[in-house]
């Protein structure tokens, strides 16, 4: 049973009269992402605390089968925040909590957990994990009987655009909630795609900018719905337009001193040994683990040349078509900003399982001593695939499957428990998909056959 820090408990308990909570949401995930939660009247919190909370794992999606379903949710007390969106009505508080066994083990199958096991494995080797995820999003009309479709973006910006319109106040709005949620917003602007937008916060330790992307997904479409839209993070809604991502910035750190051990003043990209051998793991390990960074069948229709989306396994620094990119660092800036940075993670993927893949891939390059292949700075997006030697993503959800189902690393990755689970959740996708007969077959083949 986890153990809580007294000034935590004393810190939520003064939150809680302050604001005059009423209601707690102890939140989680299952393993496709999905937030879930059991809402508790205040009176019960105490309990919570001490205790943790019993729920039913069997019919949470990749948890428990019925045979084991009795599990517990223990609070994790630093993430205690009022829901700023509910503070008119009957004022409601969140929580993220750890999964536990009815002996008190942390449950193998909770997403957080497979994070936090990924972390002590780079603690175990002297390493901290830093992340920072950038999530694109669209915003949605709806209609006025309360559909989507068609689909029609709530403007017609393009990147970087100066607007008056909707869009500015509503973005504007989301940046205060999530700052209200402890969630530190480095910045927000419109995309390249109409309707198109990204919200970035604040690079640090991977478990922390995990709950923070989760969290940032459940406040952006509650605040959405407050304005009459909807925010989707579908990775590619719109045939013809970018579809959006989650490009993932990462680097280690020093668990003595805190130091990146990325940085290395006076190489051509700024980049370590350390960070070499880390980006060489990524590469290495890319193809197996898209199952896991772009989980649907839709991830397959943005990971297509031409729309910005990286397709060829490869790394460079001003080349943004590559998989990794190294972002330009100031030369005074170089010992705390080195980086490297992940760009074919989209928005749908499970933040907690993405990070533990990206991690273990990272670190098998470093106990390898991999070395990456050469840098490509040509332009990617209109590269002839038969004459450029590169590997390319998986085309489909089908073929990274099949990727994923063959790698050990991903398997100790996730452990038994979530890998088998994982797969089977996807493959049941993929079969569904692959059954549908959708409108564009139709339109081309019903008139002529």
């Amino acid at each position: 049973m986890p153990e809580h820090d007294p000034a935590l408990i004393e810190q939520v308990q003064a939150t809680i009269a302050q604001e005059n909570v009423e209601f707690i949401n102890l939140t989680f995930t299952d393993l496709a992402g999905m937030v879930k939660n059991i809402t508790l009247p205040i009176d019960h919190w105490e309990n919570a605390v001490k205790n943790g909370i019993w729920f039913d794992g069997s019919s949470v999606e990749g948890f428990a089968r019925i045979a084991e379903s009795d599990m517990r949710l223990f609070p994790d007390l630093s993430t205690f925040k009022v829901i700023p969106w509910e503070a008119d009505r009957l004022v409601t508080a969140r929580v993220i909590c750890d999964v536990h066994t009815t002996e008190g083990d942390p449950f193998a199958g909770d997403p957080r957990y497979v994070l936090k096991r990924a972390v002590a494995e780079a603690n175990r080797l002297g390493f901290g994990y830093n992340t920072g995820p950038e999530l694109e999003f669209f915003l949605f009309k709806q209609h006025e009987d309360g559909g989507l479709l068609p689909l029609t973006p709530h403007d017609a910006a393009g990147y970087f655009d100066v607007t008056t319109d909707l869009a500015h106040q509503v973005r504007r709005t989301m940046v205060k909630n999530l700052q209200a949620l402890g969630i530190n917003v480095e910045a927000a602007h419109h995309e390249v795609a109409i309707g198109q937008h990204e919200i970035d916060f604040r690079f640090d330790d991977a478990v922390r900018t995990a709950d923070s992307a989760v969290t940032l997904r459940v406040a952006v479409k509650a605040v959405a719905q407050r304005f009459g839209l909807h925010a989707t993070f579908m990775p590619k809604p719109i045939m013809g337009i970018n579809g959006s991502g989650m490009h993932v910035h990462q680097s280690l750190y020093d668990l003595g001193t805190g130091a990146n051990l990325f940085a290395q003043p006076g190489d051509a990209y700024g980049l370590s040994l350390l960070a070499k051998q880390f980006v060489a793991g990524q590469l290495q390990h890319a193809y197996e683990m898209s199952a896991i960074i772009a989980p649907l069948v839709n991830s397959y229709k943005r990971l297509v040349p031409g729309y910005e989306a990286p397709v060829y396994i490869s790394w460079a620094r001003t080349n943004r078509s590559a998989l990794i990119r190294i972002p330009k660092v100031e030369p005074e800036r170089v010992h705390v900003a080195s980086r490297v940075e992940l760009r074919c993670p989209d928005p749908a993927a499970n933040p907690y399982l993405a990070f533990a893949a990206m991690l273990w891939a990272g670190l098998d390059g470093v106990k390898n001593a991999a070395t990456p292949p050469d840098p490509r700075e040509e332009d990617l997006y209109h590269l002839d695939q038969a004459t450029s030697g590169l590997r390319t993503m998986p085309g489909s959800l089908g073929e990274a499957i099949a990727a994923l189902e063959g790698s050990a690393l991903m398997r100790q990755a996730l452990g038994d428990h979530v890998f088998e689970r994982y797969i089977e959740a996807r493959r049941q996708e993929w079969d569904e998909y692959r059954l549908y007969v959708s409108r564009w077959e139709l339109d081309h083949y019903l008139p002529i056959y």
